[in-house]
């Protein structure tokens, strides 16, 4: 059985002020975005995507990360929590972000981008799509190095023991999310967006993509204590992720019967 390292959560002391890992994983993954976006624009001119378009879609997409990622987690994991303790709403250094309220504040961001550009949403997310999936494997790194959302108690031979929580063997499940959302997702777009699309079917392959990778790896992710599983055995995070899928094999179907 394996231990988990215990990393100091603080990756840098500089006296009063400490940088936390969690925080440099954000820096990471939006510089990704930043370094792949400008590779996709030089090798793809097609695509009539500028750099100072890159940085300012940028600036939108974090805003809809972090303000949608924390909403999310408010309204989708602990709701009656926050609504009788609604400061700690606030409070971001305490933890609780959720992918999928992220995954909505980016979708609201790049509409109102759309709106201020006079591009049209798909194109939108079609460009940003295969940039995004190393930043999530940037904020599955972060988790295992804070040593959270860790795994269900299994006997496979890699089972990890994390200490703050108990000494019972567990799926490292934050390095199978980070191996499949993160960089499986990543290869699986990249591949297929260096060729001419039709409008939406990037978007689409990244719904079916992300969702059916987190519906599998949920399986051997320990669910949220406050919620357990819910009906028919399923996270929270798969309930979450089947109207993905469902949505984005809808989208690609219509890209191509459109196209």
């Amino acid at each position: 059985m394996l231990i988990h390292p215990q990393f100091d959560p603080i990756a840098i002391h500089l006296g009063p002020l400490a940088v936390r890992w969690y925080g440099l994983m954000y820096l990471l993954a939006f510089a990704s975005v930043l370094i792949l976006g400008r590779y996709r624009i030089k090798t793809r001119p097609d695509l009539g995507w500028t750099v100072a378009e890159l940085d300012d879609v940028l600036f939108y997409g974090v805003l809809g990360v972090v303000l949608g990622g924390r909403l999310g987690y408010v309204l989708f994991y602990q709701p009656a929590h926050f609504f009788a303790h609604p400061l700690e709403i606030f409070a971001v250094w305490q933890g609780g972000m959720a992918f999928h309220g992220g995954f909505l504040g980016v979708l609201a961001a790049m509409w109102a981008f759309a709106r201020k550009t006079g591009k049209s949403w798909l194109s939108i997310t079609d460009f940003i799509a295969p940039l995004v999936p190393l930043g999530l494997a940037a904020g599955r790194l972060g988790n295992f190095i804070n040593g959270e959302l860790w795994g269900r108690p299994t006997d496979v031979p890699w089972a990890m023991a994390f200490p703050q929580v108990d000494m019972v063997p567990r799926h490292p499940s934050q390095l199978y999310q980070f191996a499949l959302e993160g960089l499986a997702l990543f290869v699986l777009l990249w591949l297929f967006s260096r060729k001419p699309r039709p409008t939406g079917a990037v978007s689409g392959l990244f719904l079916i993509g992300y969702g059916t990778f987190r519906f599998l790896a949920e399986f051997t992710r320990e669910p949220d204590s406050f919620l357990g599983l819910l009906s028919l055995g399923l996270s929270m995070g798969q309930w979450l992720s089947l109207p993905m899928i469902a949505a984005g094999a809808i989208m690609l179907r219509w890209a191509y019967r459109k196209a």
